[in-house]
């Protein structure tokens, strides 16, 4: 790992609050990702489970973490198992956590070799009245592919029958959902990161660059910075290309007078940033492209009032809604009109800006929470609003990452760069 170890107080009071949510005598088991296969002799680049690391802090594949506070014998409590290193394994692949290494990360003093799991399970799992095993329960995501979990629940099922079954997804989507401190600051650093690299590109973008080289200046102050990487694919999309919601070709030119909207963010920690700037590419926004920028920022300045404790998702988007519905009468989009003749299930202002507002941010980029739960304190949302003209051959998106606090809410992206006037003030410098 690039980044610097975490304090494992995060990790241990992760565990005591799930634990708090357990029905009595009950084990839980979390296992790690697979790792996947890309082609020929090589896997993907592993990248963890995001609930055992929320657990645990181990950052490493094969790993599994059992949880069982009313376990009879105190050893089992809790326990860590890991991959066991060799020689062979020195050589190819390098480092591993040790014992002691995974001990001071994880703050779990029971750790053994994966090679003990199954016996060390069977010793102590006749005594517990439920399991919790997790799956995939983010609402963004169509389970297609089998992977760990689901495996390990087949095989367990066949073994233990008659056992009672739980999800562990439900209370991680609402323990995930609340970050802590320790969560708030590595976002932060995350965010902190971003903000370099976005001013790397304002420097660096001119007529004839092409997108793939603006995400090469990115990738570069990422890595620079110990971020793990990128925390979502990049969009790099000049021109039209802005109109194509995922776009992530990145590999056409960037013309004079175009603007390029850009969508990306760092990975430090395996917490996220999620960022998206419009910007000219001559460091000069036309009448037009200004008047449609602002509208847009004064959008997203209106949304970030009501990001407070309490509201309510759907209530929040409408609202969202209403208020670039103004916007785009302003920018005779729509008209009066076509509001008033609209479609309830898709309001006119759905054919300039189509997607939502905003979507939870943490260890995933579009992060396990309540999709019907209000927003509560220590939330950290993305607020993302956008306008898209195909008929003028650009669109402009804007997004920062919002914290809610019992105070209102902060900008974790507040020092990045953001008016018409200091974009263009540095792109000119």
């Amino acid at each position: 790992m690039k980044y610097t170890q975490i304090n494992n107080s995060l990790f241990i009071k992760n565990r005591f609050n799930f634990n708090k949510l357990l029905q009595n005598n009950a084990i839980a088991i979390f296992q790690s990702n697979d790792e996947f296969p890309r082609s020929g002799d090589q896997n993907f680049l592993f990248k963890q489970n995001a609930d055992l690391f929320y657990l645990s802090g181990i950052d490493q594949e094969q790993s599994i973490l059992l949880l069982y506070p009313n376990c009879p014998n105190p050893l089992y409590k809790e326990v860590l198992f890991l991959r066991q290193t060799n020689n062979h394994i020195k050589v190819w692949e390098g480092h591993k956590y040790t014992k002691e290494q995974a001990m001071a990360v994880s703050g779990i003093k029971n750790v053994y070799w994966l090679e003990e799991f199954e016996n060390i399970l069977h010793s102590i799992i006749h005594y517990a009245d439920s399991i919790y095993l997790n799956t995939n329960e983010n609402d963004r995501y169509a389970h297609s592919v089998s992977y760990r979990d689901i495996r390990f629940i087949k095989e367990l099922r066949d073994k233990y029958p008659l056992h009672k079954y739980e999800r562990a997804a439900p209370l991680m989507r609402e323990l995930r959902a609340i970050k802590s401190e320790i969560e708030v600051e590595l976002t932060q650093n995350a965010c902190d990161i971003t903000k370099d690299a976005f001013l790397r590109v304002l420097r660096f973008v001119k007529p004839g660059v092409m997108e793939y080289e603006i995400e090469a200046e990115i990738i570069h102050e990422f890595i620079k910075k110990r971020a793990t990487g990128h925390g979502y694919t990049p969009i790099i999309a000049s021109g039209e290309n802005a109109n194509i919601l995922h776009y992530n070709d990145n590999n056409q030119i960037c013309r004079d007078g175009e603007l390029i909207l850009m969508d990306f963010g760092a990975e430090y920690a395996n917490y996220n940033a999620d960022l998206t700037r419009t910007i000219p590419v001559n460091g000069r926004f036309t009448a037009r492209q200004k008047e449609v920028y602002n509208a847009v920022l004064h959008v997203m300045n209106e949304s970030k009032k009501l990001m407070i404790a309490g509201a309510i998702w759907n209530s929040y988007h409408e609202q969202v809604g209403e208020i670039m519905t103004e916007e785009l009468i302003k920018l005779k989009l729509i008209s009066a009109t076509d509001v008033k003749n609209q479609n309830p299930t898709y309001p006119a202002y759905k054919k300039y800006f189509m997607h939502g507002t905003s979507h939870h941010l943490g260890i995933d980029v579009h992060d396990l929470a309540g999709r019907y739960t209000p927003f509560a304190v220590g939330n950290i949302l993305t607020c993302e609003p956008g306008i898209y003209i195909p008929e003028e051959g650009f669109g402009v998106r804007l997004e920062n990452d919002i914290l809610v606090t019992k105070d209102g809410n902060i900008d974790l992206m507040r020092e990045i760069p953001i008016n018409v006037e200091d974009i263009e003030e540095i792109m000119n410098a």
